[in-house]
């Protein structure tokens, strides 16, 4: 019998790659074929031996010690590799982790590398609007310039696809997760159900059940590598209008729904919210951009979802089922 081949997963007690996780080793014909080793800082933690119990092995590194890497991808025939920019809010220390990673997957000959990307956004931005310049006479670049999140991931891919290491890119969609009780909430003095966001309701948002769904998506990467290897994969279940979930919590919850709305918020008031949380002003601005990007551009520019959805084999979550499991909807009906 063959040996079986080793995923390495970054971030197995994160909610991405948990997900990752939680599918291969969900999945009796991956478990056959298929062995996974978990990277975290802290291998004594309970969420580490939560892999555990699931049959992963966990190995301790540390996204910020390049030396550490080496040998959590010993072996290794493939690798799931994410990174969160939000514990850091550098551009620079998110590039530093993901090229790292890049370099010592490249050194263990690791044969398929699949990167947790998201698209370059200052750059692509400035090309649409020159386009757009070029034929209205108006100077636009520059417009969404701070969307640090996306280009750096964006940067890391680039320096992959020059490294020749052989690699898919998994972009991960807007989190349904941000929407219950975050985003769509009561809201004073009526405590209406309001979905508040800077930007038209008619724009359309690609929703991802990150913590469920991600494993679909990178499962299917790894068993379609030939199909995949230098792909983009667009991980959402469909594009959203904010009308379109408002009035599909209507539906599910006819009580609560009764004043249920959108809010499109001004610039500055979604600033403030978000200031008010603790996020300095340059997060702030970086958020309002992202949300700009959504409506002004696209979260994928408009990318269709139809061929990374072509190599699934597992349903993914809809608006409507995400909304049944969400605690902040719990007791609504």
């Amino acid at each position: 019998m063959a040996a079986k081949k080793i995923l390495v997963v970054f971030g197995a007690t994160g909610v991405q790659g948990g997900s990752v996780v939680k599918a291969v080793l969900g999945d009796a014909k991956m478990r056959e074929n298929w062995t996974v080793r978990g990277v975290t800082r802290d291998v004594s933690k309970p969420s580490a031996k939560k892999l555990e119990s699931m049959g992963a092995e966990t190995v301790a590194a540390d996204l910020n010690n390049a030396s550490t890497l080496k040998g959590a991808m010993k072996d290794a025939y493939a690798v799931f590799a994410v990174t969160n920019y939000w514990e850091s809010r550098s551009a620079e220390v998110e590039m530093t982790q993901g090229k790292a990673m890049a370099d010592a997957a490249k050194d263990a000959g690791v044969q398929h590398f699949v990167w947790s990307s998201l698209l370059n956004v200052s750059e692509r931005e400035y090309d649409l609007r020159l386009f757009w310049t070029l034929l209205t006479f108006l100077e636009s670049k520059g417009v969404l310039a701070h969307v640090a999140h996306f280009d750096s991931k964006a940067h890391i891919e680039e320096y992959i696809r020059k490294s020749g290491l052989p690699a898919s890119y998994f972009l991960p969609g807007f989190y349904m997760s941000n929407l219950p009780g975050g985003m769509f909430r009561k809201v004073p003095p009526n405590n209406d159900w309001t979905l508040a966001l800077p930007v038209p309701s008619s724009t359309p948002i690609p929703l991802l059940d990150t913590a469920d769904d991600t494993g679909k998506f990178v499962k299917a990467i790894l068993n379609n590598r030939e199909k995949t290897l230098g792909k983009r994969i667009y991980g959402a279940t469909d594009y959203y209008t904010i009308d379109e979930l408002v009035k599909e919590f209507k539906e599910t919850y006819p009580e609560a729904g009764k004043t249920a709305k959108s809010a499109e918020l001004p610039h500055e008031v979604f600033k403030s919210n978000i200031m008010k949380t603790g996020a300095p002003e340059e997060s702030a601005e970086e958020l309002l951009q992202n949300m700009r990007l959504l409506n002004e551009f696209g979260y994928y520019f408009g990318a269709s979802l139809d061929e990374s959805h072509a190599i699934l084999s597992d349903k993914l979550t809809t608006w409507k089922e995400f909304m049944a499991k969400a605690p902040a909807f719990a007791e609504l009906k």
